[in-house]
């Protein structure tokens, strides 16, 4: 079998780059065929962390089942691409899609980068946070290993903004810091305000009211931590829960609204346009969002 390194495989171990191209074989197969000499680099035997280059060959032995099935995959529609640069891809999620599985927006974007981008034997680009199925919005996309390790950089240092839109229920009379300790349960899929518990996380929300309809508000929330659900669970626990988000708390039909608005970070601006459900209910409400 040959395989040759691309420009995002450049400077990775040998034995990780193995392991990320043929998925379907254990690590400790491949670090024996490498100890046994079985495996060359440009024709000399190679060590498990030998530094590769981009362009290199390299050889191993043919091992069965290689590849590994592929489901059928549905036809995807291009994903809605709303910033490009820096090895990064901005994509504005509709709400009710999964960024990840199948199918789902990481499937979307790898369909469209197809052919776009240099092949990689260690590096797959892919979604570098999180949003929930429910939500819509900003999520951020890696094209190449610079840019992915660019974005990660940026937010373990915080210096990425990101503020969201979303719909309560009851009214926030001012602009509240929420901050609270959150801990996820991992079997019920859901987050919980504790302030004992010392395996939680701190969060921290600034939220403004833009608009009161009715028994709900407009708010706007930025985020300055990024934990699961966090605004959700925030808001349910200030007595605002998402209207419609039953899981926290909400009432009335069922599903909610909220939206990852905007984000800033180094000189770049990013803003998704509302959806149009978001601005149906809006307008419903006798509410003309002005942004």
């Amino acid at each position: 079998m040959e395989l040759v390194t691309g420009e995002n495989d450049s400077g990775r171990r040998l034995d990780r780059i193995l392991r990320k191209a043929l998925p379907c074989h254990p690590l400790p197969l491949l670090h024996r065929l490498i100890r046994q000499g079985k495996v060359f680099t440009d024709g000399k035997p190679a060590k498990a962390n030998d530094r590769l280059k981009a362009g290199v060959t390299i050889i191993i032995p043919s091992l069965k089942n290689a590849e590994k099935p592929d489901a059928s995959t549905p036809v995807l529609s291009l994903p809605d691409i709303i910033w490009q640069g820096k090895g990064l891809l901005a994509v504005n999620k509709p709400s009710g899609l999964a960024v990840h599985g199948n199918p789902s927006l990481d499937k979307m974007v790898l369909s469209f980068l197809k052919g776009k981008i240099s092949r990689s034997l260690s590096f797959t680009p892919g979604p570098l946070h999180r949003l929930d199925k429910p939500s819509s919005g900003i999520v951020v996309f890696s094209e190449n290993i610079k840019g992915a390790r660019l974005f990660s950089t940026l937010m373990r240092e915080r210096n990425v903004k990101k503020t969201y839109l979303a719909v309560i229920e009851g009214n926030l009379k001012h602009e509240e810091i929420w901050e609270e300790c959150l801990v996820r349960d991992k079997e019920r899929k859901k987050t919980f305000v504790s302030e004992g518990s010392k395996s939680g996380k701190n969060a921290i929300t600034k939220v403004t009211s833009l608009a009161e309809f009715k028994n709900y508000s407009l708010i706007k929330a930025e985020i300055l931590t990024g934990r699961t659900h966090q605004i959700r669970a925030q808001a349910a626990f200030h007595g605002l829960p998402l209207s419609g988000d039953i899981k926290y708390g909400g009432h009335g039909k069922e599903g909610f609204f909220l939206h990852a608005w905007k984000m800033e970070f180094l000189d770049v601006f990013i803003e998704a346009p509302l959806p149009k459900a978001f601005i149906d209910f809006l307008n419903m409400n006798t509410y003309s969002f002005p942004y």
